[in-house]
């Protein structure tokens, strides 16, 4: 708008008859009301279609930044053509800085137009989704089970292990709960924690992590040391009405064993597309399987302990992820398979803690097997 305004008020420099700029930008400005269509096609397209095709929970496309950002650029451009042709009013010249800042407009929204038709194309793509979740499912894991042999420093969560114990917090001042409606924690804000944790001198032990539903009335954290306002506390955690992928640790492997399981629906029956998800889903779960950790510590510039986030356990992430893909997959032959090269590659390098609940899974596999596959048990077992 400011543009808009401006821009037709330049007295000098190249002018150019005002009567054609006008014409020509009102047209451009109002046929760009299509592009918006366009827009929002591309987004109900590709989110419905993940829906029914991957899961519900998919949200890559709708929150891509360049589907939003698409948008921004053509109300700004629709809003710039109005507004110059309303600031030329009844000039006979004006300025060619309106034409040329409309066409330099117009390309830039020609190319974010087709880096998002790119952006659907792949959000419809199997390979492509998977690695899209992969990829940040290894990022946000990488954050929780960090290597414990790095320094210390700002907001970097450096130690995982074992939930500390009373002995090891100092004196237990305060307990925050939840005082609103249930929500779903996405974030939790790291930076504004260390400031109010480190003002008060105190430690502030988070008891869910991302991706847990708070309900009225739960205890949200847990303040040792100093006086932390519970406000402050609650002002650091960000909620909404569904999981995200910025900071839940186990949002990623519950995405790829959706998929896993629509695969092996009667309705859809597409065992090979299970098998390539587990393939992936492995790589993500050999990171928790190998960690001992049930607790990360977020240390402040002074390299002390200010935040704990406790972690869900290794049952709940074999709960949540590996329990229903191990049902289902008894149901074909190569799914199952596959689950048992996945519990098996786990078992090997996973922490002496974790091996019986692998063990209690291959278990399950080796009497879904013997009851329904029997002749296929007999010849894998012959040498």
């Amino acid at each position: 708008m400011a543009l808009g305004v401006a821009l037709p008020r330049i007295s000098g420099g190249p002018m150019v008859p005002a009567g054609p700029v006008t014409e020509l930008v009102l047209a451009l400005g109002l046929g760009l009301l299509g592009a918006i269509a366009l827009i929002f096609s591309l987004l109900f397209l590709v989110v419905q279609w993940a829906a029914t095709t991957f899961t519900p929970r998919l949200t890559l496309f709708r929150d891509a930044p360049i589907v939003w950002r698409t948008f921004a650029l053509t109300i700004g451009l629709v809003v710039f053509s109005l507004t110059a042709v309303v600031a030329t009013g009844d000039r006979t010249e004006v300025s060619a800085a309106v034409l040329v800042c409309e066409l330099v407009l117009l390309l830039m929204l020609a190319v974010l137009l087709r880096n998002l038709q790119l952006r659907a194309f792949t959000a419809i793509q199997l390979a492509e989704v998977i690695a899209s979740i992969a990829e940040r499912g290894h990022a946000i894991l990488d954050g929780f089970y960090p290597d414990s042999g790095a320094a210390p420093r700002r907001g970097r969560i450096s130690t995982a292990g074992t939930e500390p114990g009373a002995d090891a917090l100092p004196e237990l001042r305060s307990t925050v709960r939840w005082p609103h409606p249930p929500a779903v924690l996405q974030q939790v804000d790291i930076d504004r924690l260390l400031r109010a944790a480190g003002a008060a001198d105190a430690v502030v032990v988070l008891p869910h992590s991302p991706g847990t539903t708070l309900r009225r009335g739960a205890v949200v954290a847990q303040v040792h040391g100093g006086e932390v306002a519970a406000g402050a506390v609650l002002d650091a955690l960000v909620t909404g009405k569904e999981r995200t992928l910025e900071q839940d640790p186990t949002l990623a492997l519950r995405l790829l064993a959706d998929i896993a399981l629509r695969a092996l629906s009667p309705a859809v029956n597409d065992p090979a597309t299970a098998v390539q998800v587990l393939e992936v889903l492995e790589d993500l779960l050999s990171r928790p399987a190998a960690t001992p950790a049930a607790v990360v510590r977020v240390h402040d510039d002074d390299g002390t302990v200010r935040a704990v986030v406790r972690l869900p356990g290794w049952e709940e992430v074999l709960r949540s992820t590996v329990d229903d893909l191990v049902v289902v997959s008894l149901a074909s032959p190569m799914a199952l398979a596959r689950m048992r090269a996945l519990l098996r590659h786990l078992l090997a390098p996973a922490h002496e803690d974790h091996r019986g609940a692998i063990a209690l899974r291959l278990g399950w596999l080796d009497e879904g097997e013997a009851a329904r596959f029997r002749q296929l048990r007999q010849e894998r077992e012959e040498p």
